[in-house]
């Protein structure tokens, strides 16, 4: 075939030389998930939901469930004795330095109408108008007992690294009601777990889902405050800035880290007028600050209450999902291989008031009903010691619990064998956790995917199933 130079034969080479950018587009476009240019933007649930935002208090390091909500008498009766004698064969622990059947050196007693068990360490969680709004999961599971993995299992559903966090799937899944501020924020008390921001990160998700890391103090995101002159001049800056990406966008076609960072930028231009607002406490009363334990004597209580009462401002302000990590301070997290008397009682003292003035204030504002609160540590602890006065990771049997939106109040489901060893009624792994939370903000998890590696990806991977007996008819 003969053509003029403005209708040259094409080649097969020259075409898919020509074409390769739209090849590219297309297959991004299959693999999108029909991701908008305003990813934020709340999305329609799969059902009607029970609430509308989260807050998940994280416990780092692994809270001993046999020291505060799961009494076992066997522990004082056998206390001291060998446990390979009492109780059989035991399981590697994490360090393998397996010491004597220890009991709880704190008193439990029974609480309000739920008669739930809470020991000494929670005097404020333990008085009735708290402890009956919560529903206690005592037969939790994981499938890590290291700290890294656990970690990155407890918030992706996947014990390695790189996966999207739960927050990232809500994000991706409802979208934000506000567009000045991130969809997932993490309230970084002073300690980030092991595993690092990865485990607010969003993974293979666009990036407009990857948590936001606040900090409780004047200055909560590093470099929020403008650094220009003049308003006029910040402006012109960010327009450039804008339109260059723009630009970047169109020839990239449907590149989606350079859609994420435009959408990055516009939020952090809206979180400088934003943020400071939200910060401002001037509004909220003293008698409400010191609910949550801002005036205590003790330093991690006051940061902690102060992360508790700015969750509750953030779920006002429509953000989505909100993480509390622990404050630093307390010697290691919950991680007491020793030492359990002294660490666990000031990660205790630490957080008990503030979740306490929480949950009280949530209610007050008529918000508790659309406000999921979930409280779990990556792991729980050993019933035996490590040395004399320490407890080893243990994944086989461990508390949950959560208060809030289309929870039921009061209940107590599942348990672990006579020394809180491992689970033995109503087993539940983390699947299950992930799967009943996306349940009850309108989530159906088994439908929540995106197409990722050639498979539909998703929180719950292909396992999940909900906590029935905790949620509301």
């Amino acid at each position: 075939m003969h053509c003029n130079q403005f209708n040259r034969p094409v080649t097969r080479r020259s075409m898919l030389q020509s074409c390769a950018m739209g090849f590219g587009g297309l297959a991004f476009s299959a693999l999108s998930n029909g991701i908008s240019a305003a990813p934020l933007l709340p999305k329609k649930p799969h059902f009607t939901p029970r609430a509308k935002n989260v807050i998940f208090l994280y416990m780092d390091g692994g809270p001993s469930h046999v020291d505060i909500f799961d009494y076992k008498p066997a522990l004082e009766k056998y206390n001291g004795k060998d446990p390979r004698e009492v109780i059989g064969k035991l399981a590697p622990t994490q360090f393998d330095k397996i010491g004597k059947i220890l009991k709880s050196p704190w008193e439990f007693k029974q609480r309000g109408e739920s008669g739930h068990w809470v020991s000494d360490l929670f005097p404020h969680i333990a008085q009735d108008d708290v402890i009956d709004e919560i529903s206690m999961v005592k037969s939790m599971t994981s499938n890590f007992s290291e700290h890294t993995s656990a970690n990155y299992f407890l918030h992706t559903g996947s014990g390695f690294q790189g996966r999207p966090s739960m927050g990232a799937w809500f994000g991706y899944g409802l979208g934000t009601e506000n567009q000045n501020l991130p969809g997932f924020v993490v309230l970084n008390g002073g300690l980030i777990p092991p595993g690092g921001l990865d485990c607010f990160g969003s993974g293979f998700l666009p990036a407009s889902y990857q948590g936001s890391v606040f900090l409780p103090q004047s200055e909560p995101v590093a470099n929020i405050k403008p650094k220009e002159r003049t308003a006029q001049l910040q402006q012109n800056k960010l327009s450039l800035l804008s339109e260059l990406d723009k630009d970047s966008l169109t020839e990239s076609e449907f590149d989606p880290q350079v859609e994420a960072a435009i959408q990055n930028y516009e939020t952090a231009y809206q979180m400088q007028t934003s943020v400071p607002e939200l910060m401002d406490l001037s509004g909220e009363s003293e008698a409400v600050k010191k609910s949550y334990g801002m005036d205590s004597d003790f330093k991690n209580t006051r940061t902690f209450g102060l992360q508790c009462l700015l969750a509750r401002r953030l779920v006002e302000r429509g953000v989505r999902f909100i993480e509390l990590t622990c404050p630093g301070g307390n010697g290691d997290r919950w991680d007491q291989h020793g030492g359990l008397v002294d660490g666990h009682g000031k990660n205790c003292k630490s957080v008990d008031q503030p979740i306490a003035g929480l949950i009280r204030d949530l209610r007050k504002l008529g918000m508790l009903d659309e406000t999921l609160v979930v409280w779990s540590g990556e792991f729980g602890r050993t019933p035996f010691a490590q040395g004399t006065n320490g407890r080893d990771h243990n994944p086989f049997g461990f508390t949950t619990w959560f208060a809030g939106g289309g929870i039921k109040p009061g209940v107590s489901v599942g348990a672990t064998d006579e020394f809180g060893y491992k689970a033995v009624e109503n087993k539940y792994e983390i699947h299950d956790l992930h799967a009943t939370m996306l349940h009850l903000l309108g989530i159906e998890h088994t439908e929540s995917t995106f197409r990722f590696g050639g498979r539909d990806m998703r929180l719950t991977e292909v396992y999940g199933h909900l906590i029935k007996e905790i949620i509301q008819a």
